[in-house]
């Protein structure tokens, strides 16, 4: 249970105290296992589900520069854009990983965390994490942990170094475990580099959220928070737990930004702090207003945060406003309004501070998701845009991309100057990666996926809203966060890879 706030002491501080004390876990040992898991799929053979090229028709994307890139940070613009569109744009399934089966007793088991390398695409299992070789799908690595993951960050740093929450032992029926380890992973080698816990008095805290920013992990969560530095895992600072406030989580990347909310239930006040990773002194703070229950950070750099006002959003997407601060001073640039009914991104502000889908930063404007909509005319089609909001005076800026009758268009991540979305396909077709020009917003299509129906029937179960995708070097990479007993189907997977060299 999440400790009582003692009134009467301001919400800033975040020091160590007498209170918090840090506990060095043991290092779970690597265990290189070879064999099965995946099934490849080729375009030869009478199966349906190994017809897996593009059929034929128009499927060679425009001309121009594609665009790889995504620091990750969500919202800095830095360098050129990197992807580019191949001769022909019409994918294949590099390799599909079956869904793991969950122990008897249990009906859902957190499979959260995907990460992509140059050479490897990571996800996390029932109770390791496994290294696929981003072209082939072989195992290049696994690495065993003690119980599910809980929480990941989607942040690699340039030595492929990122972190993760997970239980120390796997859930029962009558023991669900809590989620009390924090580690760092090197996701080139498949290897751990340390795991910490630490305590809020005398109870092991159970984080929901982690993230990377400026060489330190955060880790936060209703009874406490963390930080220790990335490298070497020695304690950094820790927030204070003993006062009318606690850190409910923390956005990486560029910078690290603190979520803390202060006050009781129905005085809720949400303070948005610009923390030194080092020290975790408060840089600057901007005070949302008074009734705000959660926020997410969108971005750290420019600082953009999503929130639903007076629960007003009314479609369970955690946003009906975006808030763009200053990062310096604290001050509030602009107030960007966002109502549900209008906008498809969604953020789990609850627990996942950065968690948001749908939406990216970049050019110091923020890229939204509309919802669908009619296409006009005699059809009944849907189909829905991308649009462009200015983060300095928070109106939109005029520029769409359409996704096309049919097509729902997600943004993904920038890619230099330029953003890349998912388009998720009609019943008949298969997906594609798009990269938008940031200023022109002409589209570039810089894959599309096979429309065989065993193909389509992986694809279009990987929906965009709750499943994690990863694009980068002509590779896409779908995979669920849930692993469940919930279904009789005969085939499930929990990644499908497509690319097109």
């Amino acid at each position: 249970m999440p400790m009582q706030a003692q009134a009467g002491q301001p919400g800033g501080g975040r020091k160590v105290n007498a209170q918090v004390a840090i506990i060095v876990s043991a290092v779970v040992a690597i265990a290189l296992i070879v064999g099965g898991g995946v099934w490849y799929a080729t375009s030869s053979g009478k199966d349906d589900d190994k017809q897996t090229t593009a059929e034929g028709g128009d499927t060679k994307g425009g001309e121009g520069d594609g665009k790889e890139g995504g620091s990750g940070d969500g919202g800095a613009t830095t360098g050129e854009a990197e992807e580019k569109a191949p001769a022909a744009t019409g994918s294949k399934v590099l390799f599909q990983v079956p869904s793991p089966k969950v122990p008897k007793g249990v009906t859902t088991i957190s499979i959260a965390g995907s990460w992509l390398t140059d050479s490897v695409y990571a996800k996390s299992g029932l109770s390791e994490i496994t290294g696929y070789d981003r072209k082939s799908g072989t195992k290049k690595w696994t690495l065993d942990l003690p119980g599910p993951v809980c929480a990941a960050t989607p942040h690699v740093t340039d030595d492929n170094k990122t972190a993760i929450v997970h239980k120390p032992a796997m859930p029962s029926k009558t023991d669900p475990q809590a989620c009390t380890e924090v580690a760092v992973v090197d996701v080139a080698a498949g290897s751990k580099v340390w795991t910490k816990t630490a305590k809020s008095g005398t109870m092991p805290v159970s984080f929901n959220n982690v993230t990377i920013g400026g060489g330190t992990v955060a880790a936060g969560s209703t009874s406490g928070g963390a930080a220790w530095d990335l490298a070497t895992g020695d304690e950094r600072w820790a927030p204070k737990t003993s006062d009318s406030c606690y850190d409910a989580g923390y956005g990486g990347g560029a910078k690290l930004v603190a979520v803390r909310k202060c006050g009781s239930y129905d005085q809720r006040q949400l303070h948005i702090q610009n923390v030194d990773p080092k020290t975790g002194d408060v840089l600057a703070e901007y005070k949302m207003d008074e009734g705000i229950e959660y926020a997410a950070v969108v971005s750290t750099d420019p600082l953009v945060v999503a929130a639903d006002v007076g629960d007003s959003a009314g479609d369970g997407s955690g946003i009906s406003d975006f808030f763009s601060i200053d990062n310096k001073t604290g001050k509030l640039r602009a107030r960007l309004s966002a109502p549900g009914d209008e906008f498809a991104a969604r953020c789990d502000a609850i627990y996942k501070v950065e968690n948001c889908t749908g939406v990216t930063v970049g050019n110091d404007r923020l890229y939204i998701a509309t919802e669908e909509h009619d296409s006009g005319g005699d059809s009944y089609s849907q189909t829905n845009e991308v649009v462009a909001f200015d983060l300095a005076t928070g109106k939109q800026t005029g520029q769409r991309a359409d996704a096309g009758e049919n097509y729902e268009i997600f943004p993904l991540r920038m890619d230099g100057p330029d953003v890349i979305a998912y388009k998720r396909p009609p019943y008949d077709k298969g997906g594609q990666v798009v990269s938008i020009d940031g200023e022109s917003f002409k589209e570039t299509i810089l894959m599309e996926n096979p429309s065989t129906e065993a193909v389509r029937d992986v694809e279009s179960r990987m929906s965009p809203d709750y499943s994690e995708i990863q694009f980068g070097q002509g590779g896409l990479y779908m995979s669920s966060v849930y692993a469940s007993d919930f279904t009789s189907r005969e085939k499930e997977y929990s990644v499908i890879a497509f690319g097109t060299e």
